[in-house]
């Protein structure tokens, strides 16, 4: 039976929220936008000059004191976790999120509101498919100074698991699971975030909570506790009485669940693991998880999806009739030999296309370049790859053969490995971003048996002819 492809999701209107930032203390309004295909999802600072962007990337994790804390060309996003694991546990793939402080409202410290806030909203079914990423093979991470492991292995549902042992009497071994990330809103979301009084007093010493108080934190009490620091305590969030519950909770709260820690910790780090910026289909297992160990753990497990899309060589049946031969590529393209450097298309979507070219020893290049040794120039590689995008970019306009595409930029090239006669080069390019104003932006790979040979990120404008 074929797998069902999944769309990609946003949200069908604007919605807001207010409330105070759990460290700063500041009041803060939080907007979540629409956003289109292929965005992901984004911080935007409107309280910034120019509204600067940051995008839910692992790469920008400057710190995780307390929280997942990000940073791009100065501009920072605070304890961005609750936010984000709502998104995941709605599986919308692309959103806005709007702030005019640099950290979100804490609310009661769980992902409830946010969940609550986005299903008002409304949650809609957009036209592109969902990028997942399958895992084939065990991936972990372990920090040798905690004891903290998470790895994730192979599964047919996004699946985590947290493990949590705190080694208190007042907080033991503690464990939770999803099986699938339809449980999140009634199992995961309402879990609120919590500390050890040890925590919290150093944490006041440093200036931070600044917008805590005893309804949006757990306060679990792993000490003594004297009349000193009641009054500490009293004065830092405005309480006339603050006292200990039997089951050695601070004041008032009452636990949603025995494990809510756990809990917790689960909903942090789906929260972190959002930074991959892919869905994954696997079993996550998070032994003792914290925001540093899950935030390496995401840098590790997105450096992989790289490397294997980068390495993932598309499978081409020769023996298949091509969907454009040199005939039509020729009726497509205004190259003409011996600078027509693609002989066959195999694959072409909206967003992708797959091309071939055989090398041989009657090149013309050939003749001069390395005589003995003959090497295809690497220059060659990325005007055959560029052809190739060409044949992409053209599709988008209902009359290609009026039009022409004007390479304008080419990044971060690479060359891994010689071409050689003899040899077959595979070249895959797929859209970073969606066609606009005739600019096309694609992501470039060459591959030889299997292998990467070349790799590119290329820019044309498609410009027609006169």
């Amino acid at each position: 039976m074929a797998e069902k492809v999944s769309k990609q999701r946003t949200i069908e209107n604007d919605v807001s929220l207010q409330g105070v930032g759990l460290h700063t203390g500041k009041e803060v309004t939080l907007t979540f936008k629409p956003a289109k295909e292929n965005t992901g999802l984004v911080f935007k600072r409107v309280d910034l000059e120019g509204s600067p962007v940051i995008e839910a990337d692992v790469n920008y994790v400057v710190n995780t004191q307390r929280g997942t804390n990000l940073e791009k060309n100065g501009v920072k996003i605070q304890t961005s976790e609750h936010v984000l694991a709502a998104c995941v546990g709605l599986e919308i793939d692309n959103l806005v999120i709007e702030l005019n402080a640099s950290e979100p409202p804490i609310m009661d410290g769980s992902s409830k509101f946010f969940v609550e806030a986005l299903e008002k909203a409304g949650v809609i079914e957009q036209g592109a498919e969902r990028k997942e990423y399958v895992v084939n093979e065990v991936v972990c991470y372990h920090d040798e100074k905690s004891g903290s492991e998470i790895i994730v292995m192979p599964a047919e549902e996004y699946q985590v698991t947290t493990m949590v042992d705190f080694d208190t009497e007042v907080l033991g071994t503690q464990n939770a699971s999803i099986s699938h990330l339809r449980e999140f809103k009634d199992e995961i979301a309402n879990a609120r975030t919590f500390s050890f009084l040890h925590e919290l007093e150093a944490l006041l010493g440093s200036g931070l909570i600044k917008g805590g108080d005893l309804n949006n934190a757990i306060v679990y009490v792993d000490k003594e506790i004297g009349e000193d620091t009641l009054q500490k305590l009293r004065a830092a969030f405005k309480r006339d009485e603050i006292a200990v519950k039997p089951n050695g909770i601070l004041d008032n709260l009452t636990l949603h669940y025995p494990n809510e820690a756990a809990r917790h910790k689960l909903l942090d780090v789906l929260g972190d693991l959002a930074l991959v910026g892919t869905k994954i289909k696997g079993k996550v297992i998070a032994n003792k998880p914290g925001h540093y160990v899950n935030t390496q753990f995401a840098k590790k497990l997105a450096k992989k999806i790289k490397d294997d899309k980068r390495n993932n060589a598309p499978k081409i049946d020769f023996s298949q009739v091509p969907l454009m031969d040199v005939n039509d590529i020729m009726n497509t393209l205004p190259h003409r030999p011996p600078f027509l450097l693609v002989d066959k298309i195999y694959e072409l979507t909206e967003s992708s296309v797959v091309g071939m070219k055989n090398v041989t020893m009657n090149e013309p290049f050939f003749v001069g370049h390395f005589p003995g040794k003959p090497v295809m120039p690497g220059v060659l590689q990325v005007e055959a790859m560029a052809q190739t995008g060409g044949i992409l970019a053209l599709k988008s306009v209902p009359d290609p053969e009026n039009y022409l595409t004007y390479f304008m930029k080419i990044d971060n090239v690479r060359f891994k490995q010689q071409v050689v006669p003899g040899d077959t080069l595979i070249f895959k390019l797929e859209l970073l971003a969606p066609i606009r104003r005739g600019i096309c932006q694609m992501q470039g790979y060459a591959y030889v048996n299997g292998k990467i040979t070349t790799e590119a990120i290329l820019m044309a404008q498609i410009v027609k002819s006169k």
